[in-house]
């Protein structure tokens, strides 16, 4: 297990500043944060039915940080958004979507999220096993040129009897398809809740004009209102880029161009420039940290995916979020290096040593 020690080595230059950091824009006390009665103070008083806080349930029990309100999960959908080959060479063994499903269990994951065809070949191998989490739409790569839509590749219902208790879809706002990709992901969501099944969504940007001197796709304004948007269509949990820099709304407000709605206060008064305090204003955006957040892994990097890691994971854990969903750093690896360093994610969020900012 990594201790704090570990945390701090692996951390190097930045730990004293991620560790002992202090929010003062957003205070922890009017967050809700993730613990072992989430669903008892958060879902169970909201409109969600019994059959969907029994699959929260199943989602938020299991794993090594089963009963913590936190969430590890393996997400495999890379081989449609980024091709089979130039996901899994590094690691052929994924093609068979047996392994993926191993390596969530091996490494002590609440669930696995990954594709329809993946799924139906594992379901009855694993789905009494780890919870499944259906991805519904995807953006396929062989059309030429490329585009960058979210189109369904199955149903809701379909994902139900592959025994999932939970379905994912992605919604690429701020791209000229997010209104249609709004209405068929909100409909799939009350869909998906009828039949008792949870819901997160995949709240990432797209847009050419959103990458000007920063790529804006990780400002956390822009991606704080892409939360907010996300939990008004009801998605149960929030997954979403950490933040890295900020002042989307602004860089897009230039000259005689008129975007959005901002308020000065979201820069002076609600964030700062550092990580933890970017990533505090995505979990506000999430109604107050009620719907949790879930921030993704990013790509494999190589050596330093360890370290990456498990600095994604402070600082989502002291922002005030509710777990790491970590896919590409730990399947384009040997199995076991990938079980080491799912477990080093999670033990970050074990960690007593490791607060809330």
């Amino acid at each position: 297990m990594l201790t704090i020690d570990g945390i701090q080595s692996l951390l190097g230059q930045e730990s004293d500043s991620l560790l002992q950091h202090t929010c003062n824009t957003i205070s922890k006390d009017v967050l809700q944060l993730p613990g072992a009665n989430t669903i008892d103070e958060v879902y169970a008083l909201s409109n969600r039915g019994p059959q969907v806080l029994r699959s929260l349930g199943q989602l938020f029990n299991h794993g090594r940080l089963g009963g913590t309100g936190y969430l590890s999960i393996l997400p495999v959908d890379q081989g449609i958004e980024h091709s089979g080959g130039a996901s899994f060479a590094k690691n052929p063994a994924y093609f068979n979507p047996l392994n993926i499903t191993k390596l969530a269990v091996e490494g002590g994951c609440n669930a696995v999220a990954t594709t329809f065809g993946a799924l139906a070949l594992a379901s009855r191998h694993y789905a009494h096993k780890i919870p499944f989490i259906v991805k519904l739409n995807h953006n396929e790569l062989l059309t030429y040129p490329n585009k960058f839509d979210q189109v369904m590749f199955g149903s809701v219902r379909d994902a139900w009897n592959l025994g999932a208790v939970a379905v994912g879809a992605t919604i690429y706002f701020g791209s000229e398809q997010s209104d249609r990709q709004i209405v068929e992901v909100s409909r799939a969501f009350e869909e998906a809740h009828s039949l008792g099944m949870a819901t997160i969504l995949w709240c990432y940007l797209r847009n050419d004009a959103f990458k000007k001197d920063k790529d804006y796709h990780l400002s956390a304004d822009l991606t704080g209102q892409a939360n907010h948007i996300g939990v008004t269509i009801q998605a149960d949990i929030i997954k979403q880029k950490q933040p890295e820099n900020n002042g989307g709304y602004k860089a897009l407000n230039t000259g005689n161009s008129s975007y959005g709605k901002l308020d000065e206060r979201i820069y002076t008064q609600l964030t700062t420039d550092h990580p933890i305090d970017l990533c505090r204003y995505q979990v506000a955006n999430c109604y107050m940290g009620r719907i949790g957040l879930i921030n993704s892994g990013g790509a494999s990097s190589g050596e330093k995916d360890m370290a990456d890691a498990v600095r994604s994971a402070v600082i989502n854990k002291r922002a005030g979020g509710a777990g790491l969903i970590s896919g590409r750093k730990a399947f384009q690896r040997p199995m076991q290096e990938g079980v080491q360093l799912l477990n080093a994610i999670q033990d970050v969020y074990l960690a007593k040593d490791v607060t809330i900012a």
